[in-house]
């Protein structure tokens, strides 16, 4: 007779213990994940928490004292520890604020443990003015002059677009272009006194010989 060879027990346990290390593998690195996304959570809400405190100083309006400052506040559903520090600056007038927050049920001194550390500024100092004005230019159009709004004379008027209530002085004048002297001459406009007038056609010519009175 002949047997069907099945799995011996030392087979077993070695798959047995791969499974469980390939498991215990897979649940260290869902665990350090969680941790990891739940320690950026608490981190940013101390992060805002430290912000408030920075943004409630700076709109209460008094200028804030220095010195080392403690307390408790609860935010997003959690109480909070936080330790702020107020120091002066080289500018007179400005302080600097460090806030540092930590989850209230951490235990810790008051080096460590600390989730986040915000720093910021308050004051009420004014720089003097250095009586820089910058060159902005001439405002308007054409050469820049104010008073030539839309072009230098010759160009398109010094008033304008031409004389007020007239033509121009010229009538159809002369060569030139949209200027002061009204409508312009042939070929363009302006400003001149009148059209050239054409020369008169020449003479006959008179070195023809005579007739023949022979016939």
């Amino acid at each position: 007779m002949r047997y069907a060879r099945g799995f011996t027990l030392i087979e077993v346990l070695v798959a047995l213990a791969i499974v469980a290390i390939g498991m215990a593998a897979v649940l260290g690195t869902l665990t350090s994940s969680a941790n990891t996304i739940s320690y950026l959570r608490d981190k940013t809400f101390a992060q805002w928490v430290a912000l408030n405190q920075i943004a409630t100083l700076r709109i209460s309006g008094q200028m804030t004292a220095t010195g080392n400052s403690d307390g408790n506040i609860d935010f997003a559903g959690r109480s909070w520890h936080w330790r702020r520090e107020v120091t002066t600056t080289q500018v007179p007038g400005v302080v600097r604020i460090d806030v540092k927050v930590r989850p209230a049920d951490v235990k810790a001194d008051e080096d460590n443990g600390w989730f986040t550390t915000v720093s910021g500024i308050q004051g009420d100092a004014v720089g003097v003015p250095n009586g820089y004005q910058p060159d902005w230019g001439a405002q308007g159009f054409g050469n820049g002059q104010p008073s030539n709004r839309l072009g230098a004379p010759g160009a398109n008027g010094s008033g304008g677009l031409g004389t007020p209530g007239t033509i121009g002085p010229g009538g159809i004048g002369a060569p030139g272009t949209t200027g002061s002297g009204g409508i312009g001459a042939p070929d363009t406009l302006g400003g001149g006194t009148g059209p050239t007038p054409a020369p008169p056609p020449p003479p006959p010519p008179t070195d023809q010989p005579p007739p023949d009175s022979s016939e």
